[in-house]
């Protein structure tokens, strides 16, 4: 058989039942040499191969059972104390089974070992039953190892992924942040206010530094505290409130014990952007952008809520929006949410889901 059959075949039959056919074959070949090597094949057990078999093959069918319970609870993603827990408990429950069905069955077919006979069921089960526990023990061992490596591969990746697709948000959020339209309408409103303000104008200049520095040393995380982030929003908007004046219209609705929560950095910083850019900035008579941070169930829900219309106009999948879903599903595989949509206030809300006190890995 040449490689690429092989690789035909390999490609028929996935790699779990690759492992579970190949580890009850060895199953059967290493007892069968025990049985020769023992001298056991004088008589002592005349049905051991038809046994043998039948041990093999109930088996692959209890793990396999075993396997879509472990896949129906979810035991692979709990924590690593109930994981334990969990694994005693499905080890000995389904070892337990095991040894039952293979007792009654040896028994009623008569296939048990011929010292077998002079004991009652129960003996006969509870000696079946160490052997089972330790084969469903050996199965699970390999199991469960599996899928750790196999998750922190997936962990090493992710940081890798998490790394360049931050690496490249930093570099994008500097030149968005610092982009020479931002600082030329930053300074032009700056410079109205040197006759007129001197003292405005010194706070602006402030605001604007502050807020550079802040962009910069941002990245260096994968998150940040929100009432960090919040800091920014707030000298971002200080700036852009000088340029619109009374045209722009902020309020916030902060809980004050989300304040702690971690969230990726620049995350809201650039969904505000994203309103003032797509939103006020089109509006005529400007508009109204709404800041919320609370808990929805078991989760932390950021929604940023501005005046405007989501149309064909509106980059849905431009840098920023496209970066906030890359990160939330780096960061919170299957529990992090984006979403932009419009209201039925006729507004734009993009709102952000995030899992409470998940630990990043």
């Amino acid at each position: 058989m040449n490689q690429k059959q092989l690789k035909n075949i390999r490609s028929r039959i996935s790699y779990y039942w690759l492992c579970q056919i190949g580890g009850w074959g060895t199953f059967i070949l290493i007892n069968s040499v025990l049985y020769y090597a023992l001298g056991l094949s004088n008589g002592f057990h005349p049905h051991y191969f038809k046994s043998l078999f039948f041990l093999a093959f109930t088996g692959l069918i209890i793990t396999h059972t075993m396997r879509s319970v472990i896949q129906g609870i979810n035991i692979l993603n709990f924590p690593l104390n109930r994981q334990i827990i969990w694994f005693i408990v499905i080890t000995v429950s389904f070892g337990l089974i095991y040894s039952s069905v293979t007792a009654a069955s040896e028994e009623a077919l008569g296939w048990e070992p011929i010292y077998y006979r002079t004991y009652t069921f129960v003996e006969k089960w509870l000696k079946d039953s160490v052997g089972a526990i330790l084969y469903i023990t050996i199965w699970n061992l390999s199991y469960f190892a599996y899928h750790y490596i196999s998750s922190l591969q997936r962990k090493v990746l992710n940081e890798a992924r998490l790394s360049t697709v931050v690496k490249e948000l930093e570099l994008k959020n500097i030149k968005a942040h610092i982009n020479p339209h931002f600082i030329f309408n930053a300074l032009n409103s700056i410079r109205a206010l040197v006759d007129e303000n001197p003292e405005k104008a010194r706070t602006a200049i402030t605001t604007l530094g502050i807020l550079l520095r802040k962009s910069l040393r941002a990245e260096k995380g994968d998150t940040i505290n929100l009432h960090e982030e919040l800091g920014m929003v707030q000298n971002y908007l200080e700036l852009e409130q000088i340029r619109f004046e009374d045209r722009l219209k902020v309020t916030f609705d902060i809980d004050e014990d989300t304040l702690e929560q971690k969230i990726p950095p620049m995350m809201l910083q650039t969904l505000v952007e994203n309103a003032i850019k797509h939103g006020i900035s089109r509006e005529v008579k400007g508009g109204e952008v709404h800041i919320s941070s609370l808990f929805v169930g078991d989760h932390h829900e950021i929604r940023v809520k501005n005046t405007g219309s989501l149309n064909g106009n509106t980059p849905k999948e431009g840098f920023g929006l496209t970066s906030t879903k890359q990160r939330l599903e780096l960061l919170y595989p299957g529990k992090g949410k984006f979403d932009i949509r419009t209201t039925e206030d006729h507004m734009v809300e993009a709102s952000v889901i995030l899992p409470v006190n998940l630990m990043i890995f």
